[in-house]
Order: structure tokens, then sequence, then C-alpha cells
């Protein structure tokens, strides 16, 4: 069998807790229902670069019971349930991803994920990595031909340098292979913020290679996930993590999108008084305008019991911020990527002793200096919740009605397209999460349109 798993015994346990989390996601069990025998997938071959949870189980059989062939990955190191990744192993769709991979694991499971003979049809990605790894490959064989030698390996970025290497030396066993990829790609579903803004970044470049769908905008998405569904996770992550009572702690949330919203009212309706920092004065007028304190982060970094990032961005906790921190203050990141907090970089330090204390918990002791604090810092799995939802099509069927790529006889010109389910009468929308199959009776077909 083709995967790579931690234990396929939990199968067992994975299954039920699928058949579990069906009962709150009616929009892909209706869709299910209604085309598996149509079969309008039939034939479409799906690289999946998304959290491998049990939730994500059932979008996987549901794309496999629509007639799609797929191969999966998580999208990020901390976030996937071996129990739920067992339980796909065990029907015998490959899937490549367990708790707690390196960085080299994580881009060994992408490169798997991507490996069809010719190459996947459709990718449904979520902060583009899968995306970001045909582009990168198909632009070192671009040039290998120019030149006849190998590529050196010359990024900066350090992760980026593991991504290069390993497709440097898939250069030697098939040169062509990104190119056919991408011949064959009639185009990728993109579900995060910071995801959607690499792929407008590539439009802009000229560099985008096949046509895009911007999930991340649709508003049933954004808001039952990014907000909504982090509101849950956060406090879910910091409890399971540390067991601290949150009530009269200082919270420090670094970002006021969507994501710092929903963590914002977490922490509120805990009892801890948030304080927020923001880049964006518009996001920074909403948030005191709801009667938060906006503040820096090196005014508080003192202070505050607890720090949060939730930005998309690079380096917003810097080590030198960490040293100044009191005993025992608390890091989270609840943001797609782990690059916001130089956890990193910290390591890289003398006298600091790593200690495991569970997984997704690491406390950091800072030896030197006046101070010695004690960090615990945490990879808040922000999907937790964010797909446990009624609503659909909220994030997860959306991601299924990438059926029009497949559907759609000529290629879509190269560009960003966003679902246009908002066009929908509001009452349909409403409709969907009260009764999803009478819904999509009325709804024949979804619509495509440039997101301009």
């Amino acid at each position: 069998m083709d995967y790579k798993i931690a234990d396929l015994s939990l199968a067992d346990w994975g299954r039920k807790e699928i058949d579990l989390a069906e009962a709150e996601m009616p929009g892909l069990v209706a869709l299910k229902e209604r085309y598996r025998h149509r079969k309008p997938l039939a034939g479409a071959k799906i690289t999946g670069s998304l959290h491998m949870t049990i939730q994500t189980a059932v979008l996987i059989e549901t794309l496999v019971e629509l007639g799609a062939q797929v191969r999966w990955a998580s999208c990020n190191i901390f976030s996937t349930q071996d129990n739920a990744a067992a339980a796909i192993a065990q029907r015998g769709i490959p899937v490549f991803a367990w708790k707690g991979e390196t960085l080299n694991d994580y881009w060994w499971c992408t490169l798997q994920a991507l490996s069809w003979e010719e190459g996947p049809d459709l990718i449904v990605d979520d902060g583009g990595d899968a995306t970001l790894m045909v582009h990168e490959g198909y632009r070192l064989e671009e040039q290998y031909k120019q030149t006849g030698k190998l590529p050196e390996v010359d990024a900066e970025n350090a992760e980026m340098r593991i991504v290069q290497e390993l497709l440097i030396n898939q250069l030697t066993i098939d040169p062509d292979k990104w190119h056919r990829a991408v011949k064959c790609l009639r185009g990728v579903s993109e579900e995060t913020t910071t995801g959607v803004h690499r792929l407008y970044q590539r439009r802009n470049e000229g560099t985008l290679l096949f046509p895009a769908i911007n999930v991340n905008d649709s508003v049933t998405k954004s808001k039952f996930d990014n907000l909504y569904g982090c509101r849950e996770s956060l406090a879910d992550g910091i409890k399971r993590g540390t067991d601290i009572m949150v009530a009269g702690k200082i919270v420090m949330i670094c970002g006021y999108g969507d994501v710092g919203k929903g963590c914002a009212q977490s922490m509120r309706g805990l009892g801890a008084r948030v304080v927020i920092s923001e880049i964006d004065p518009i996001c920074a007028l909403q948030a005191a305008m709801e009667g938060y304190e906006v503040n820096t982060v090196e005014n508080m970094v003192e202070i505050a019991d607890i720090f949060i990032t939730a930005t998309g961005n690079c380096d917003v906790i810097r080590v030198d911020h960490i040293l100044k921190m009191k005993n025992n203050a608390i890091l989270c990141n609840i943001g797609h990527f782990d690059n916001e907090i130089q956890v990193n970089k910290l390591y890289e330090m003398e006298g600091v002793e790593k200690v495991n204390i569970k997984p997704q918990v690491i406390f950091k002791n800072i030896q030197f200096g006046r101070t010695a604090p004690i960090i615990p810092i945490i990879n808040i799995m922000r999907k937790r919740h964010s797909k446990t939802l009624f609503f659909s099509p909220a994030d997860f069927s959306d991601k299924l009605w990438t059926i029009n790529f497949h559907s759609i006889k000529q290629h879509l010109t190269i560009d960003i397209y966003n679902r246009c389910f908002r066009k929908i009468p509001t009452v349909l929308q409403a409709l969907f999460i009260v009764n999803p199959s009478l819904c999509l009776s009325i709804i024949s077909q979804d619509i495509f349109m440039p997101a301009g």
C-alpha cells in the first residue's frame, strides 16, 4: 500500500470519529448522497495538502465517493490526527502524514502527494505549499534544461533550502516531472489568507502556472473558519497544553484580522484582559472600538502573561522579546505558518534548554542573563474546531465545489477566481444550513468569476 503514517492500528478509532464528524458536516454528506451515483469526479486525480484531521477524512472520502483518485499530505507538521490518517490508509487511499513530522518529513510527504504518473488534475491546497513545490520544481527544471547542469541550492530561507534539495535530487531521476504536472493541472483551490496572497503575488509577477480558486475570501469560509473556528480552537489548545486558568491574566494578541478577532473574543470570554497589537490602522481602530486596549509588543513584553501570534507574518515575536518576558509567560502561534515566533533562533542560542512536556507543548528554560524565564511555547491546532461546522458550503464544502474545475471542458485562463456563492440569494445560503439536499436541488451549478 502507498502510504506513510504513524500507526495503522489506530484505524478503528479513526473510523468511529469519522462517523461522529459526519453528523456535523451535513453539506458534504448531502453532496455525497446526491452525486455518488453520477460520479462527477470520475477520472479526476486530486492532490490534497490540508490538515489531516478527522474532518479532512470526511472530505477525502467524499471526493472518493464522487469518483476521484486522491493522494494526501498534511499542510502542517503538528496538526495531523494519527487515527484519522490511519482510517484513510486502511481504505487504501494514499496518505502521507503523522503528528510531529520534521520539516524534511513534511516536504517529503508533500512530494509524495504530488507524485502521480503524469500529474494531478487538481490541487486542494491550504497555505500554498503544494503550489509552491510545483512552481519551484518547474523553475528548477527550466534552469536545468537551459544550463545542462544541476542547479545549486541558493535559497536564504532554511526551509526553502530543504525544498530545493529535495527537488534537485529528483531532477536526476525525472527531469520533466513538474512540466508534465503543469500540463495536467486544471487548477488549485487555496484556503488560507497567506496562501491566497502568495497566489496574487505570482499572478502579478506573471509566474502563476495554472488557474486558482480563492476559497479563503468566500464569506462562509473566512468567517466560520478564521473567526469562529479560531474562537473555539484557541481556548481548547491553551487548556489542553497548560491547564491554566485564563481569567485575570493579561493576553497579548498580535493581529486583529478575522483570526485575531476570534482569539480576542475567546480570551475575553474566559475573563482575560485582552491587549491587541496591529499594524493596519483600520483593524487597530476596530479593536479600539470593540473596547480592547491597543498597544505594541515592546510595551507589553514584560507585562503580559500570554502572547498569541495571529498575523501570517514572520518574526512577530523575536528572541529579544522572549528574553524580556516574565517567568512562565506562554507563547502561542495560531497563524498558519510556524515562523511568527523566532523559535529556531532561540534553539540556536547557548544556555537554552528544550524540554518536551507533551505533544505540541515545549518548555524553553533560558539559563542566562538577568532573568531565567521558563517559556511554554504552544502551536495551536487551529483546525481542531474550524471544520466541525453545520454551515455549508463553509470551507470544506467550498473545497468540494472545485468539481467545476474538473467539469469545465476547456482550461480556464490562468487567473485567480473567486467562489461566487455570495451571489446566491441569502435565503438559499440560510437554506443550506437547514436543508442542504433541498438547496442542492435549487442550485444546479456553481459559478466562477475572475477575482479582478
